[in-house]
C-alpha cells in the first residue's frame, strides 16, 4: 500500500510538472494605432480556447497561456481584431489595433483628442457602446451628468431642449465640436442641441476636456471643450436594425450599413432613424429624422478623402414659460409634467411654445500623409440652418381667462380666441400666432498640420476660418380665425398695415460674423517620464449688421464693421512619477471677443456698443493621476478668473422693452474634482466621481439702460460682488455599478447627486445691498438602472437594452429663475420623473 502512494505522489508530481512545463505567461501593451492612445477593457484570447483576459486602464495584459506557443486574438469594439502569435515567456511589448473606420486619422489630427498620462488636461472619454446602453430616453447632454464639473438638465423638458453647464459655465462659454469642427452659434455662442439629436446613433466616442483644454482652434473656451467624434467609414461590410420604445408614446427605429472598403480604395456608410412621441411633459409631442452618410476614397498611399453629412430635422412642443412651485403643486398633471404652453384648436392639440429646425452640415476632409513623420488634415465645412420658434401676440393667449378648466395651467383654449377674432371682422386679430423665425449660411475651413519632428518633439498648427450670416424676423404664422394683424410697434416698416400669414414685423435682420486665426502647439518629450505641452493662437473676429425692419434708421441700412483681436497662450505639462503614478499642471490666458449681441445696443439698432470690450480669462489647474491593474483614479484642483465678462439683458416696461449692456463684471471659479474607477472583480466594475465648485461674482457694475432708439433712459447698479453665480449645481457627486452577468452581458446601477445649486437671475434685480442672496434649490438624488444582454438570434448577433431613469420618481427643481431670493416667488421647472425604455439592435 505504501508503495502505491509513493508512485501515485510521483505520478502527480509529473503531471503538475508537466503542465506547468506546458504553460507559459504572455504579457503586452494594447494601443490604438496612430494616436497610441491605451485600449482599457481589449478582449486578449487564446485561440481555440476559453481562456482570455482584458486589458487594464493602461491597455495592459498578462495571460498564463495553456501551451508554450500558440496565437492570441486582440478584439476591441470599433477596431479590427488582430491575431498574434507567442512563445513561451514571450514579452510581445505594444500591439496596435486598427480603428475599424476608414477617414477617422485626420478627424483625430484635427479634434485634438487628449492622451492620458501625456496631455496635461483634466478629461473624460464616453465611448459608443456607454452611450448605447446608458442614454435612452435622455437628452444628448445627460449622458455626461457622471463627470465631474458637469451640470446637465433637460430644461423646459422639450424635445432637444437639454443643456449642459460645465465648471459653472453655461454652453456660451464651452466649445462644442463634432469632429473637430465646432458648432456653437457664431452670433451668440450658445447649442442648440435639438439640431443634434440623432448624434446618439453615431457617436464614435465623446471627450470632455474640462478647462482650457487641447483643443485645436484659433478662438478658446472658458470652461472646457466637449469632442465629439462620429463614426466614420466602416472598413468592413455590415451594418445594424434597431428599434426601441419607451414612456409617453417613445418610438424609435432606424438602420446603419456600410459597403466595406473596395479593392479600389471606396467605402461609404449610411445611417437614418425615425422617432417620435407624446413628450414627457403635458404638450410636449415631438417627431424628427436623424441622418448620417459617410463617404471615402483612397486614392492613394498619401492622400485620402473623406465626405460626411450629418443632421436631425425636428419639430417639438415646447414647455417655454417657467412658473412658481405652488402653481405647478396645484395642477393635475403634477409639477413634473404640467405645461402651460399649449393647449387645443379644432379638438386638436396646438401649442403656443413649439420649435422647428433643421440644420444639415457637411463637412470634405482631405488627409495629406506627406512623409512617415508629417501629415495635413484640411476640412471644408458647412451648415446651412432654418427654423424658428413659435411665439404668440396679444394678451389673451396664456391669460387664466382664456383656459379650458379653473387653474392658470389648464390648456389654452384656442377656439375662444379664434371666435372672438372672427367676430372683430374688419377690425382684424387681436391676437395671433407668429414665429421668431432663423436661418443661416456658415463655410469654414479648419487645417492642421502636424509634424513628428523626432521622437520627442511633435509640432502642430493651422488655420481656423469661418464666416457666417444669420438672418432674423418675426413672421405671422396663424390669424387664428382673423383677416389680418396690426403690428404695436410704431418704428417699425410692418406698423399700419394689414399683416397676413407669411407677412414678416417687429424685426428683419442679418447679423454678419467674419472670423479667422491661426493656432499652434507643440509637445514635447523630455524623456520617459516628462512631456510638455504648448499652444498659443491668435484671431480676429469681425461683426456687421444689416437691418431691414426699422423706419427710423437713415442712411445706409448696413452697420460699421467692427473688429476684435484675440489671442491666447496655455502650456503645461504632465510628470509620469512611476507606472502608476502621474501629476500634471497647465496654466493659460486668453483675450476672446464679446459675442455679437453685446457688440450692439440692441437687436433693432445699428449702433454699436462703444463700450464693448474683450474678455478676458486667466486659469490654472493642478491635477494628480494613478494607475493600477484594478483602480484608475484622478485628483484635479482648478482656479479661473473671468474678467471683463458681457452680459446683455433687457427690461419689459409696459408695451415697450429696454435694453442693457453690463461690462466689466468679472467671476471666479474654483474647486476640486475626484473620479475613479475600480474593478473589484472580472464581473463587478465601480466608478464614482465627487465635484465641489465654488462660484461667486466679484464686482459691483453699473450699466446704462436704453430704448429700442438707443437713447439713454437710465443707469442702474449692480451689486453682485460675493453673490453666487447661478444656474448649475456647484456640488455633484455620482456612485454606479457595473456587473458583468456573462461575456456580452451585464446590468448597471447609477447614483447621481447635485447640491449648492442657485437658481439664475437678473442682474438688474440687484440694484440693492441689501436683497437676500440668491435662492438656493433644493438639493437632489436621482438612481438610474440599465441592463444589457447580448445573444445570437439567427444569423444575427442581438442586443437587448433596457432602462430606468429616475427609479423612484423623485421629485426635484432642476432649473429656476429668482426673483426675489426666496421659494415663494422663483419661476422653476421641475425635472423628469421615472422614465424607462427598451430596444433592441440586429448586427449583421
Amino acid at each position: 500500500m505504501r508503495r502505491i502512494t509513493q508512485n501515485l505522489i510521483v505520478a502527480v508530481a509529473l503531471l503538475v510538472s508537466a503542465v506547468a512545463m506546458a504553460q507559459s505567461t504572455i504579457s503586452g501593451t494594447i494601443l490604438e494605432a496612430g494616436s497610441n492612445i491605451p485600449l482599457p477593457g481589449a478582449n486578449v484570447v487564446e485561440k481555440g480556447t476559453t481562456n482570455g483576459v482584458v486589458t487594464d486602464f493602461d491597455g495592459n495584459f498578462t495571460i498564463n497561456t495553456k501551451s508554450n506557443s500558440g496565437e492570441l486574438v486582440i478584439s476591441f469594439i470599433g477596431y479590427t481584431s488582430k491575431t498574434v502569435p507567442f512563445s513561451a515567456g514571450t514579452k510581445l511589448g505594444t500591439i496596435t489595433l486598427e480603428s475599424s473606420q476608414v477617414g477617422l486619422e485626420e478627424v483625430q489630427i484635427i479634434a485634438s483628442v487628449a492622451v492620458d498620462r501625456k496631455t496635461p488636461v483634466a478629461v473624460s472619454t464616453v465611448k459608443a457602446a456607454d452611450i448605447a446602453l446608458k442614454l435612452s430616453t435622455q437628452e444628448f447632454p445627460e449622458i455626461l451628468k457622471s463627470t465631474p464639473g458637469v451640470y446637465a438638465t433637460r430644461a423646459g423638458g422639450g424635445y432637444g431642449d437639454g443643456r449642459i453647464n460645465l465648471r459653472g459655465f453655461d454652453s456660451e462659454n464651452v466649445a462644442v465640436m463634432i469632429n473637430g469642427v465646432p458648432v456653437n452659434d457664431m452670433e451668440n455662442g450658445r447649442v442648440y442641441w435639438s439640431n443634434w439629436a440623432g448624434l446618439g446613433d453615431v457617436t464614435s466616442s465623446m471627450q470632455v476636456q474640462r478647462g482650457l483644454g487641447a483643443s485645436k482652434v484659433a478662438v478658446p473656451s472658458v470652461g472646457g471643450t466637449i469632442n465629439i467624434i462620429t463614426k466614420s467609414t466602416d472598413a468592413e461590410q455590415g451594418g445594424n436594425i434597431f428599434s426601441s420604445i419607451g414612456n409617453d408614446g417613445y418610438l424609435k427605429y432606424g438602420m446603419t450599413y456600410s459597403t466595406g472598403l473596395s479593392e479600389k480604395g471606396f467605402a461609404a456608410t449610411v445611417s437614418a432613424s425615425k422617432i417620435t412621441g407624446d413628450g414627457y411633459i403635458d404638450g410636449g409631442e415631438f417627431s424628427g429624422y436623424n441622418y448620417f452618410l459617410s463617404l471615402t476614397q483612397q486614392i492613394n498611399d498619401a492622400h485620402r478623402l473623406t465626405f460626411s453629412a450629418f443632421g436631425a430635422q425636428q419639430t417639438h412642443g415646447q414647455r417655454f414659460n417657467r412658473s412658481t412651485i405652488a402653481e405647478l403643486q396645484a395642477t393635475d398633471s403634477g409639477p413634473q409634467k404640467a405645461n402651460k404652453d399649449w393647449g387645443y384648436k379644432n379638438g386638436e392639440v396646438y401649442h403656443q411654445s413649439y420649435n422647428f429646425y433643421h440644420k444639415p452640415q457637411m463637412s470634405l476632409n482631405h488627409l495629406w500623409n506627406i512623409n512617415d513623420h508629417s501629415a495635413l488634415s484640411t476640412a471644408l465645412y458647412a451648415s446651412f440652418g432654418s427654423g424658428g420658434g413659435r411665439r404668440d401676440e396679444g394678451n389673451k393667449i396664456g391669460s387664466n381667462d382664456y383656459r379650458i378648466g379653473p387653474t392658470g395651467l389648464q390648456p389654452i383654449d384656442f377656439d375662444k380666441i379664434v371666435a372672438e377674432n372672427m367676430e372683430n371682422g374688419v377690425n382684424g386679430s387681436t391676437d395671433i400666432i407668429s414665429s421668431s423665425r432663423n436661418s443661416h449660411e456658415w463655410y469654414g475651413i479648419l487645417s492642421s498640420y502636424k509634424n513628428t519632428i523626432n521622437d520627442k518633439l511633435v509640432v502642430s498648427g493651422g488655420l481656423d476660418a469661418r464666416y457666417y450670416v444669420g438672418s432674423h424676423w418675426y413672421e405671422v404664422d396663424d390669424l387664428l380665425g382673423g383677416q389680418f394683424f396690426l403690428d404695436n410697434e410704431s418704428d417699425t416698416f410692418a406698423f399700419g398695415k394689414p399683416l397676413t400669414v407669411g407677412d414678416r414685423y417687429n424685426k428683419d435682420y442679418d447679423g454678419i460674423v467674419n472670423r479667422y486665426g491661426v493656432f499652434g502647439q507643440a509637445e514635447y518629450q523630455v524623456n520617459d517620464v516628462l512631456n510638455l505641452f504648448f499652444a498659443a493662437d491668435i484671431s480676429n473676429t469681425n461683426y456687421k449688421k444689416e437691418e431691414f425692419m426699422n423706419s427710423e434708421i437713415t442712411g445706409s441700412r448696413t452697420s460699421d464693421d467692427v473688429d476684435f483681436l484675440g489671442y491666447s497662450v496655455k502650456g503645461g505639462g504632465n510628470y509620469n512619477i512611476d507606472n502608476q503614478n502621474n501629476v500634471f499642471l497647465n496654466v493659460g490666458y486668453f483675450s476672446k471677443a464679446p459675442f455679437l449681441v453685446n457688440v450692439f445696443l440692441n437687436e433693432d439698432t445699428l449702433e454699436l456698443n462703444e463700450d464693448a470690450v474683450n474678455e478676458k480669462v486667466f486659469s490654472f489647474e493642478l491635477g494628480y493621476g494613478f494607475r493600477s491593474e484594478k483602480l484608475s483614479a484622478n485628483v484635479n484642483l482648478y482656479h479661473t478668473n473671468w474678467l471683463d465678462k458681457s452680459y446683455a439683458g433687457s427690461i419689459p416696461a409696459g408695451d415697450e422693452i429696454f435694453f442693457y449692456n453690463l461690462l466689466g463684471i468679472d467671476a471666479l471659479h474654483q474647486g476640486l474634482e475626484v473620479d475613479f474607477k475600480y474593478k473589484a472583480t472580472q464581473e463587478l466594475t465601480v466608478t464614482g466621481m465627487a465635484s465641489i465648485g465654488n462660484w461667486e461674482w466679484k464686482s459691483n457694475v453699473s450699466a446704462i439702460v436704453r430704448d429700442q432708439a438707443g437713447d439713454e433712459l437710465d443707469t442702474i447698479e449692480v451689486y453682485a460682488d460675493g453673490l453666487k453665480v447661478g444656474d448649475a449645481a456647484q456640488t455633484t457627486f455620482a456612485l454606479g455599478l457595473d456587473y458583468k452577468l456573462a461575456a456580452k452581458s451585464n446590468i448597471y446601477a447609477d447614483y447621481n447627486f447635485a447640491g449648492n445649486n442657485y437658481a439664475s437671475y437678473d442682474v438688474t434685480n440687484r440694484g440693492s445691498e441689501d436683497l437676500p442672496d440668491v435662492w438656493q434649490l433644493p438639493d437632489f438624488g436621482l438612481f438610474d438602472l440599465g441592463l444589457r444582454h447580448t445573444f445570437q438570434m439567427g444569423s444575427f448577433e442581438a442586443t437587448l437594452n433596457g432602462k430606468i431613469n429616475n427609479v423612484f420618481n423623485t421629485e426635484y427643481i432642476s432649473d429656476a429663475n429668482d426673483i426675489d431670493g426666496t421659494s415663494a416667488t422663483a419661476q422653476v421647472y421641475y425635472g423628469a420623473g421615472r422614465t424607462y425604455s427598451v430596444g433592441l439592435r440586429l448586427e449583421f
